[in-house]
């Protein structure tokens, strides 16, 4: 017992998922189809890690 608040909660959220319509960032969707890559200010490649860092999980 006592489920029944949290399905409620659970079916509500569900419904707002389904018919609502959030914004699209086409733009992002066409460089993720087209297989380009966002590289923002924050974002890091493999290369930006210390080589001795991957020493240190060889070791180990």
């Amino acid at each position: 017992m006592g489920r029944g608040r949290a399905k409620a909660k659970q079916t509500k959220v569900a419904r707002e998922l389904k018919y609502s319509s959030p914004d699209m960032d086409l733009s992002a969707l066409e460089r993720e189809l087209h297989g380009q890559q966002y590289k923002g200010a924050d974002a890091k490649s493999d290369d930006d890690l210390d080589d001795d860092q991957d020493e240190t999980w060889i070791k180990r």
